[in-house]
């Protein structure tokens, strides 16, 4: 697309990093989609290679660009490898920009010296980043734009209620071992009372953590693994009946399951950092709740006071949907115009 047809406001055509939405699709994913498919001016094709080898695009849009190449099976990563190649080479000579959303900051971790040279070529080609907070670091010159991760409560509308249960702490969502769910069972551990319980809820990255998930564990009768893909009814149970939502990444830059819990009007406890801080603030500090350092039980047992105290909803007034699909065309647009 050139500036001129931008610049008349010609629809454009924007090649996304995710496929169709599925059942099992991020809810964060299924609302962008929806939010940017009602947005005039703007036409959103879900990711395929055929697409992206032969198809009409103006822009591609890269959410998690690492699970375009990741693992799966000796003879299909050397050719999803070789495609992401083609794939790379057809928009570095078509001049197609690449738009970014920075879900993380980080390169992922045990990929191949290959994979980390494609990503990095990927962020060559970006010209656009969209930041989920004002915290993420970029690079010195840098085009973004500030677009909030939105909230889940048009989502979670149609399922039904659930009263928190007392003394029930809840971890849910993907489970990696840089989100410290170990830690939070150590933690939980030191605590005395018979009256508490742990839940870990989602399917584990690998075999062997969740065989640490399970040690850890032991044989306390209070904590409750379930360690596999959970489907949003049984999550939002799960969220409901929670007293404390405990979320121990120690990096934590930026999070969808914060923003599931506070949807469900559960509070959270988070480490004390620079996003959480600000979050706290915009949403109310009695629903984001955080510790210093290691997550201790004491840490633990205070949270859960200060959340079995708390009344009313937090403010999620700035996560609305509504204007996220306008919000990224402009973004197309820009990106573009940067060419």
């Amino acid at each position: 697309m050139s500036r001129r047809r931008v610049k008349n406001g010609n629809p454009v055509r924007v090649l996304q990093s995710y496929a169709a939405p599925s059942a099992q699709t991020n809810p964060y994913i299924v609302q962008l989609h929806e939010s940017l498919a009602a947005a005039p001016g703007v036409e959103i094709t879900p990711f395929s290679w055929r697409t992206a080898l032969l198809g009409r695009y103006d822009v591609f849009h890269a959410h998690w660009p690492e699970a375009l190449i990741e693992r799966r099976g000796a003879v299909s990563t050397v050719g999803r490898r070789t495609l992401f190649s083609l794939f790379l080479a057809r928009m570095a000579l078509s001049r197609v920009p690449v738009v970014r959303t920075m879900h993380n900051i980080e390169l992922p971790q045990g990929i191949s010296r290959l994979e980390t040279e494609l990503l990095m070529f990927t962020d060559r080609l970006t010209k656009m980043r969209i930041l989920l907070n004002e915290f993420t670091p970029v690079p010195v010159g840098a085009k973004t734009t500030l677009i909030e991760h939105g909230h889940y409560r048009d989502w979670f509308a149609k399922y039904p209620s659930f009263d928190p249960v007392g003394g029930r702490v809840l971890f849910f969502g993907k489970v990696r071992r840089y989100k410290n769910a170990e830690g939070l069972i150590r933690a939980f551990r030191g605590l005395d009372s018979d009256e508490l319980s742990l839940h870990v809820v989602g399917s584990a990255s690998s075999d062997e953590l969740a065989d640490s998930l399970r040690s850890a564990a032991g044989k306390d009768p209070r904590i409750t693994l379930d360690l596999r893909f959970i489907e949003d009814p049984h999550l939002v149970a799960e969220i409901g009946e929670a007293s404390l939502i405990v979320l121990p990444y120690p990096e934590m830059h930026n999070s969808g399951s914060v923003l599931a819990a506070l949807s469900l009007e559960r509070p959270v406890l988070v480490p004390n950092n620079d996003f959480n801080r600000a979050l706290a603030e915009e949403v109310g500090s009695d629903w984001v709740i955080r510790f210093d350092g290691d997550l201790k039980p004491s840490d633990i047992e205070l949270a859960l006071s200060q959340a079995e105290a708390q009344r009313g909803r937090p403010d999620l007034s700035r996560r609305g949907w509504s204007e996220a699909g306008r919000r990224y065309l402009d973004a197309y647009r820009r990106a573009i115009l940067e060419r």
